[in-house]
């Protein structure tokens, strides 16, 4: 009989970073232990998770899995089989270790219920096999199993261990855990784990709600915790309550959470893990602290208070922000007030910060990175920037961009990491620069240079703006590639702890999407040129450039390209970055023609005619070597597509380049099914793979079309 099965482990307050997996592994893992076991009838479940509680609701589960025939290979025949044909003392041994020792008088052939032995070949040899039928397991048993199994497997931070009430018995969990509820249907499932014997009492909300809750159901759950426990059990549903709820207090004050939902998303995340039942409060600050970079404020209010800023329509920090609190309440006055004397000396600290640096320079801050250690075999954070420094300004002049600007930029870039501010709040980094490069007068150039060579930050961010930015970017992200690949300092695995990666992720993208006129082999070659001999690094050019590669196949499959596509262009190793999206394109429309297939195959074919073969050593093409009639017109034919599929190159056009050569499909097809390439007489063998060289090379310019062919 199947039932709906709700399990509930009750702890004190979880992790709120990490509720929101604990909840999903929780409910997976006893869903998987169940699914093994043949109790889940039905996979669909409905998780649960609050500050103080992991739950999961199962449609259907059987109150016992379902009997099944299970087979064990025991030994070879040989061996199992004594010389009088019954069974040996090998095989009496085994099957009395496996408390089935009376089946030995029935060998080979004899049954026992559903027992019986079977012989079957295993490779050269013939083994014994024991078949019988697995009982079932009853709920009770398969239940405790698995939710062992999935506590043992939670994705815990950091696991606590404490004492039962016995003062004897210790239990390791990530939180003390005080309550087990296990009910299938109307009945309690008797199953014990940390401690804890399941039941059918629940706990609602600490202040707000009945502290116990008999649950009569399973399925009485989540209606029972809301309505006499104030609390919302569903991680989901809570959490777009809350901005739903906060959306519209902001809309009610003119207000916004922000320009993106990213911006908050992990905020709400955590809040939704810290309350049970949400209600949201509007509360105030001074406005004068609205003079200190709204940067700081809202990386204050969010990071360290938990608090949603609010903005005006054009995007500016208002003196207004929103509380998520676990109190309802009719009067919010003491909440609201408490609240906003707490946020208060962390403006306070803030502005202090922001008005102390300001008081130094960020040149005069410069020489002060020399003690910053970098890496320990690279050097410090002084030597860097000056590596920095030389590369932006070579980029910057490629660029036509000011090789002055850029190099100051970069030489100012991380002089903000000995700030006040940043040292208090380290994601502000570079933001903080450029508004104290402001204040020290530098250009605006110089200081969205600061703040923007760390763009992008993760995918998706914004890219920098101007050529001096993206110069001092490039240079940034290309100085970290080359220095840690210099000393073989690889990603490996998941595991890439200085985030090379996103580094050549964001070399990738400032030039694709900026379509700035870089060759990435100068690049690399000038990030490796700019350390110093002394350092000893390795010659790593060539692994760095395979490394882009890589994640250039991801970015523009991520763009929507073929694995074909992409390696038709890539597989040519271009450096000029900025034109691979028309050199893909060109691809992609090629390969609608209806002459695509038959050419990508015959390019296929000529590449493997050329593997095999090669032409005689300092022999020249020439066409009064022709003799067929059909390499004679695929030869008039190639020479004016190709003449016009040059020019098409020349001028940038890659997809009118490969649209020329379609025309040669007939005098192809033609050339394959009527001429012998691998002739007997030299000169003409030659001649003929000559021929075919340049068919090959004038198809592939950009691309290898051979890649097309399924």
């Amino acid at each position: 009989m199947s039932a709906p099965l709700l399990v509930e482990l009750y702890t004190e307050e979880l992790p709120p970073k990490a509720l929101k997996k604990l909840g999903a592994a929780f409910a997976s893992g006893i869903a998987g232990g169940l699914k093994q076991r043949g109790l889940l009838a039905n996979e669909h479940q409905t998780v649960y998770a609050t500050p103080r509680r992991l739950a999961v609701l199962f449609d259907a589960v059987m109150d016992k899995g379902a009997d099944r025939p299970v087979e064990e290979k025991l030994m070879p025949l040989a061996v199992a089989r004594g010389a009088d044909g019954k069974a040996s003392p090998a095989l009496e041994k085994k099957l009395a270790a496996a408390g089935r020792a009376h089946l030995a008088a029935l060998f080979p052939d004899g049954r026992d219920a559903a027992d019986a032995f079977a012989v079957k070949k295993d490779g050269k040899a013939e083994f014994v096999y024991l078949q019988t039928l697995a009982r079932g397991l009853p709920l009770a048993q398969g239940l405790e199993e698995a939710l062992t199994e999935a506590i043992e497997k939670l994705p815990i931070p950091k696991v606590m261990t404490y004492q039962l009430a016995d003062g004897i018995t210790t239990v390791k969990f990530v939180r003390p855990a005080h309550g087990l509820v296990a009910l299938h249907g109307d009945a309690v499932v008797d199953i014990s784990v940390l401690g804890l014997k399941a039941g059918r009492i629940s706990h609602g909300h600490r202040f707000l709600g009945q502290s116990d809750i008999s649950l009569d159901t399973a399925t009485a759950y989540e209606t029972a915790l809301n309505d006499a426990g104030k609390v919302i059990a569903s991680f989901e549903q809570r959490r777009s309550l809350i901005e739903t709820r906060l959306k519209a207090k902001a809309a009610e004050l003119g207000a916004s959470l922000g320009t993106h939902p990213d911006e908050y998303a992990g905020l709400l995340d955590e809040v939704t893990a810290l309350v049970e039942w949400p209600v949201v409060y509007v509360a105030g600050f001074d406005r004068a602290f609205l003079e200190v970079p709204q940067e700081c404020l809202i990386l204050t209010m969010r990071t360290n208070q938990k608090y949603f800023p609010l903005f005006d329509s054009a995007g500016r920090l208002t003196e207004k922000f929103l509380i998520v609190s676990n109190m309802e309440v009719a009067d919010p006055v003491n909440i609201i007030s408490g609240n906003q004397r707490v946020v208060r000396p962390r403006l306070d600290d803030a502005r202090f910060f922001f008005n102390q640096d300001r008081k130094e320079r960020l040149e005069a801050r410069i020489s002060r990175l020399g003690q910053v250690v970098y890496h320990n075999k690279l050097g410090s954070q002084l030597e860097r920037s000056e590596r920095v420094a030389q590369l932006a300004s070579s980029i910057a002049r490629t660029l036509g961009a000011d090789h002055v600007f850029a190099g100051r930029a970069a030489r100012l870039a991380k002089a903000d990491l000995v700030t006040g501010m940043v040292g208090e709040f380290p994601e502000l980094q570079g933001i903080m620069g450029r508004y104290y490069a402001r204040h020290d007068g530098e250009p605006a150039e110089i200081a969205d240079a600061i703040a923007e060579h760390y763009q992008p930050r993760f995918a998706g961010d914004r890219l920098p703006e101007h050529a001096v930015s993206c110069a001092v970017a490039l240079a940034d992200k290309l100085e970290t590639l080359a220095g840690l690949f210099g000393i073989g300092q690889l990603p490996t695995g998941d595991r890439d702890p200085f985030a090379l990666r996103r580094h050549a992720l964001g070399v990738i993208r400032i030039i694709i999407e900026r379509g700035l006129p870089l060759t990435l082999d100068t690049l690399v070659s000038e990030a490796f040129a700019a350390f110093p001999q002394a350092l000893k690094l390795a010659d790593a050019r060539a692994d760095l450039e395979t490394f882009v590669f890589e994640r250039m196949r991801g970015y523009f499959a991520e763009a929507g390209y073929t694995t074909q596509e992409i390696e038709a262009v890539l597989s040519q190793r271009p450096m000029h970055l900025a034109l691979i999206p028309r050199q893909l394109a060109a691809v992609r429309a090629f390969a609608a023609l209806p002459e695509s297939a038959s050419l990508a195959a015959a390019n296929k074919r000529i590449r493997n005619i050329i593997s095999k073969s090669a032409p005689s050593a300092g022999d020249v093409f020439s066409d009064q070597r022709l003799q067929a009639p059909e390499e004679i017109a695929l030869h008039r034919a190639f020479v004016e597509a190709d003449g016009k599929a040059d020019r098409a190159y020349q001028a940038g056009q890659f997809s009118e380049t490969l649209q020329a050569l379609a025309v040669l499909k007939p005098a192809v097809d033609a050339f394959f099914d009527k001429v012998m390439v691998n002739v007997e007489e030299p000169s003409l063998r030659s001649n003929r793979l000559l021929l075919l060289m340049k068919l090959e090379s004038a198809f592939n310019r950009f691309a290898d079309i051979s890649r097309l062919a399924a």
